[in-house]
């Protein structure tokens, strides 16, 4: 069901796994946006509570699709290939956006139309009370590569982009239990500036149990991973290759420093191996 007819045809993308009650929150507040999108896509990875009902029930504008591969990449990728506009819009299901968040990356991008990935900035909540970002989690826009390569450097739910750069660059990787985002916009940022809008439009709530990233421990292991990924396929110049390298390289230090406090042998060789060969790829 089309909901919304705006100069700027957008499908809003939210994936969600047994949170009811988040995800209508997450629904309220993009129906209440100044700029109303084309049309709302919830994929479902196998939720168990009530949410099929909620939707149905209380959302009849939403298409709710049903996702059986595990993980919010597989999702999230079921909710871009179906979408029917031209942008793309992510809304992680805990998240909120703010009324004009959309209006305002429309008006950014009527100004600014080179860029194909446009976020903003974000404030953040724990279990209810308001927690003040680290300076390493600050947000900007244009040449944000190698800010890209430490942590996430975009949240997805402010992400808007379009349509045609995951044909170019590739989807979100389903291989990825974690850090998934963190190698889409590796990816994207390699090739391209993104555009920045400094308003917090959107606010994220953390703590709750279900959150990925205290589901596993040392996320740097899934960066690692990334990061390696992206080297062996060849996507970054030369001039990239070995900022990445070295970046990776301090990455496995930090885990093999780690691992070795903790007398975890396994881990300690499996990432002295990869110290030892991307040392030795350095300036190659």
């Amino acid at each position: 069901m089309i909901i919304g007819k705006n100069l700027y045809d957008i499908s809003v993308i939210i994936p969600t796994l047994d949170r009811c009650e988040l995800l209508r929150r997450a629904l309220d507040s993009v129906l209440k946006q100044t700029n109303k999108p084309r049309e709302i896509i919830v994929v479902d990875n196998g939720s168990k509570d009530n949410t099929h009902q909620m939707v149905t029930s209380l959302f009849s504008c939403v298409n709710y699709l049903k996702e059986n591969k595990g993980g919010v990449s597989a999702a999230r990728n079921k909710g871009i290939l179906s979408a029917k506009s031209r942008w793309i819009a992510l809304l992680d299901s805990d998240d909120v956006w703010k009324p004009e968040k959309l209006e305002k990356q429309i008006t950014f991008h009527i100004n600014n139309p080179k860029y194909r990935l446009i976020h903003t900035n974000e404030i953040w909540y724990r279990n209810g009370e308001f927690l003040n970002q680290h300076k390493k989690h600050q947000k900007s826009g244009g040449n944000i590569f190698k800010n890209s390569l430490s942590l996430c450097c975009v949240s997805p739910s402010s992400a808007l982009l379009k349509k045609d750069i995951f044909n170019e660059y590739g989807y979100f990787d389903e291989s990825l239990e974690v850090c998934e985002d963190y190698d889409m916009w590796i990816r994207i940022s390699a090739k391209e500036e993104v555009g920045y809008i400094d308003d917090p439009l959107v606010i994220k709530h953390g703590g709750h149990s279900d959150q990925l990233s205290k589901k596993y421990w040392g996320m740097d292991r899934f960066r690692i991973k990334c990061l390696e990924k992206n080297l062996n396929s060849h996507w970054f110049t030369i001039e990239q290759r070995q900022i990445v390298i070295k970046t990776l390289i301090k990455k496995l230090k930090i885990l093999t420093n780690g691992a070795n406090k903790r007398g975890n042998i396994d881990i300690l060789k499996k990432y002295n191996e990869k110290l030892l060969f991307w040392t030795n790829k350095v300036d190659e």
